[in-house]
């Protein structure tokens, strides 16, 4: 490892050309600046020449802290020289760029006044970019040969102008028009061998190369393939036809593109458009994006006129229709206009007008687009089949590297440990369908740069301090300020002694399977579905919060909450609803426990639409597997009645927690701890009524039973306070607040 690690520094250290990539990446060199020890000069100075080569990459220009890292390395290192050089040649060709040459011409029969001001503006814009860059650049380069040529060739260009000004001025004849043509046409050209002869290394994915930008996109193996493969494609037509061969089934431009939210849809669009411009299928490269919002009206004849106002500015490049299919859904009303938006584009599509002077680009999720385009055969028939595109999903590595890209782009860096933090975070937030891939990193990653900036008690001493998300950037601030821990709300809960231990058992067999699994031992499949029989009052809820709590903690759960259900959450009152409605409550439970009392009412026999909300279920906890726990609660020997008729739940659920009724002793511990949560007393007289008639009477309602007589305790303790204002004491219950108390509960339970 030390060799390793020493011929890395050497490599670091010797890096001195652009020719060659450097021997680190960005971030891995910024990783190592931030452990650098005093005393690692030559170390420090390499790795800040790399630091400073990246960041004039990325900004496309020499900034106030590449500058600063420049500086405090061997100025005549060749390195520095070839960056300083780079730079200086880059920004020089973004400033013409950025001027009229690239677009400037001019013709013989333009009126004077058009030729003097064309002159008199590209004139003083040349001269102000010249100004600012020395008239040659020294070496033998490549780079330095074709700065020289083109400067000198816009010293050339510059007299011409002048000699077109000072003609058109003094009212004479014969401007140059065909000179400053030409040279403005050869000076392209050198800017062009400029672009080409910068470092490989440093090559960005230009406007003009959509299939290099589309290569650097993070993942989408399938989709690039694809696109390149579609590219051939259609350079081979655009072939066959300069032969003259015509195809009648010409497949098109139109195209859908799926995916969930945040896959890169609008990415791969803007692309595409690019590709068509280029191949000169499209006279622009512009897409007009719009949604629902933009094209459907509020009343008869806005959305025809909206959708056609849309397609005449798509006309040469690309309509882009985000979430096509909520033009029109299944049920909504005859008064929605989204149909007349769907005919009036495929009107469009067919027109003399626009036919075939743009595309259309329907975007969105992969099952809603199907069923949209099955009901819409019209729009369907205009797209085929081989035009259709789906994004998957990223994969857990390719959403850290959009992590550690977005942190990049404003000029952040994670550490190693932090990044192991921020994948955790990435595996909470990945809990159902809603995950919003990149989008939802991003999100991740600007709420630890706003946690870090917010830090009070933040101390930075150098400029990499500023850039370096830590560990203690990423972690929940609010974590260490949680009541406690929830085996410490376990052993806080009264009674139940059974139930605490299965749930340590089931805990401390998560644990060790979880570390095993780490360590890359086969692991024991866990069972973490579950039955709470008991009758009601017993604990059953608060112990499945305490259970989903535990399941987060060791890593199960992304979560951890609970959705408590009952069968009029599940069941709807006719044929189809009830699945959805199922679906629904358990999306909401995904990555925690879904807890669903009485379970056994959700099923009265087969014509029942409980039993369809039974199979949903079955078929939701085998699609989200380990992202949902579901516990079904209710009596023991209905709970199991139950479960036996279903070999679908019977196979699922192995795990049976049975909560005995309370005590006694425990009813009265229940009532007193609940008591001095609201800081009341109970004399002692008060107390031994209760504690007897707990013990001589059989109550129903357990802890719900004892909490309900503390609330009506203290009622009538207000009242007796209220009509004797002789008694002040507001804090203590009596013997008599408690008897009628009991009483009250006693009637109200008959």
């Amino acid at each position: 490892m030390a060799q390793t690690e020493k011929t890395l520094t050497e490599q670091v250290i010797a890096w001195s050309s652009m020719d060659t990539s450097p021997p680190l990446s960005e971030i891995e060199a910024l990783r190592m600046a931030s452990k650098l020890d005093s005393g690692e000069e030559a170390l420090k100075q390499g790795l800040y020449r790399i630091i400073a080569f990246y960041r004039i990459m990325r900004v496309q220009k020499q900034d106030p802290i590449s500058r600063q890292l420049l500086a405090e390395s061997e100025r005549t290192h060749p390195i520095v020289l070839e960056i300083d050089q780079f730079a200086q040649v880059n920004q020089y060709y973004q400033a013409l760029m950025d001027t009229d040459l690239p677009a400037w011409s001019v013709r013989e029969t333009d009126f004077d006044p058009a030729k003097l001001k064309k002159s008199q503006s590209l004139n003083s814009q040349l001269n102000e970019v010249m100004k600012a860059y020395p008239r040659r650049l020294t070496g033998a380069s490549k780079l330095a040969a074709a700065y020289n040529r083109s400067y000198e060739e816009l010293e050339d260009l510059l007299v011409l102008l002048e000699q077109t000004i000072e003609t058109i001025e003094n009212r004479k004849t014969g401007s140059p028009v065909t000179a400053m043509n030409a040279t403005v046409l050869q000076i392209l050209k050198s800017l062009e061998a400029v672009q080409e002869a910068l470092p490989d290394v440093l090559s960005q994915a230009s406007e003009s190369r959509p299939l290099e930008a589309l290569d650097q996109l993070i993942g989408l193996q399938d989709v690039k393939t694809y696109i390149h493969d579609y590219y051939h494609y259609l350079r081979y037509q655009q072939e066959r036809k300069q032969f003259g061969f015509q195809m009648v089934d010409e497949p098109g431009l139109n195209m859908v593109i799926t995916g969930n939210p945040g896959t890169g849809k609008t990415t791969i669009a803007r692309l595409l458009a690019k590709l068509y411009h280029q191949l000169g299928l499209l006279e622009s490269d512009h897409v007009v994006e719009v949604n629902r919002s933009h094209l459907v009206g509020s009343y008869l004849g806005q959305s025809e006129e909206n959708t056609t106002n849309y397609v005449r500015q798509a006309i040469d490049g690309v309509l882009f229709i985000d979430e096509a299919y909520s033009l029109k859904r299944e049920g909504q009303s005859g008064n929605d206009y989204g149909q007349a938006v769907i005919d009036t584009l495929v009107s469009s599509m067919t027109s003399s007008e626009y036919g075939g002077k743009f595309a259309v680009f329907l975007a969105g999720y992969p099952e809603e687009t199907r069923q949209f385009l099955f009901a819409n055969p019209g729009l369907r028939s205009r797209i085929p089949d081989q035009n259709y595109i789906e994004l998957p999903d990223f994969e857990t590595e390719e959403l850290l590297q959009i992590a550690e890209n977005t942190a990049l782009a404003n000029d952040f860096f994670f550490t190693e440990e932090a990044l192991r933090l921020v994948e955790d975070k990435i595996e909470q937030a990945r809990v159902d369908e809603t995950f919003g891939n990149a989008r939802s990193v991003r999100d991740i990653v600007l709420r630890i740069i706003f946690q870090k900036g917010a830090d009070r008690k933040l101390t930075t001493e150098s400029w990499i301090d500023h850039m370096t998300l830590s560990a203690h950037d990423v972690k929940d601030q609010d974590r260490n300020e949680k009541e406690s821990e929830p085996l410490q709300q376990l052993d806080k809960l009264i009674g139940l002694p059974s139930i605490k231990e299965e749930v340590k058992k089931l805990s401390s067999f998560v644990q060790i399977q979880q570390a095993r699994k780490q360590k890359g031992a086969p692991a024991v499949p866990i069972q973490l579905h579950a039955v709470f029989t008991g009758n009601p009052g017993t604990g059953k809820t608060t112990i499945a919060k305490i259970y989903a709590e535990i399941l987060k903690e060791r890593g199960l759960l992304k979560r951890g909450h609970l959705v408590v259900a009952s069968r009029s959450d599940l069941v709807a009152g006719y044929v189809g609803q009830t699945a959805s409605k199922t679906k629904t409550v358990i999306r909401d439970a995904l990555g925690g426990v879904l807890f669903i009392d009485e379970a056994y009412s959700l099923f009265r026999g087969a014509q029942d639409f409980g039993k369809e909300a039974i199979d949903t279920l079955v078929d939701e906890m085998t699609k989200h597997n380990e992202n949902l726990v579901v516990v079904l609660a209710g009596y023991q020997k209905e709970m199991k009645q139950f479960i036996d008729s279903n070999p679908g739940l019977a196979s699922r659920f192995k795990k049976y927690f049975i909560f005995p009724d309370y005590n006694s002793e425990e009813l009265v511990a229940i009532f007193k701890r609940a008591m001095e949560n609201y800081a009341y007393t109970l004399s002692e007289d008060a107390e031994a009524f209760l504690r007897e008639r707990l013990e001589t009477e059989s109550v129903s309602g357990n802890a719900r039973f004892v909490t309900n007589l503390l609330d009506e305790a203290i009622q009538f303790q207000s009242l007796r306070l209220v009509e004797d204002e002789e008694q002040l004491e507001m804090d203590y219950l009596n013997k008599k607040d408690i008897e009628n108390a009991w009483d009250m509960v006693r009637r109200s339970a008959l």
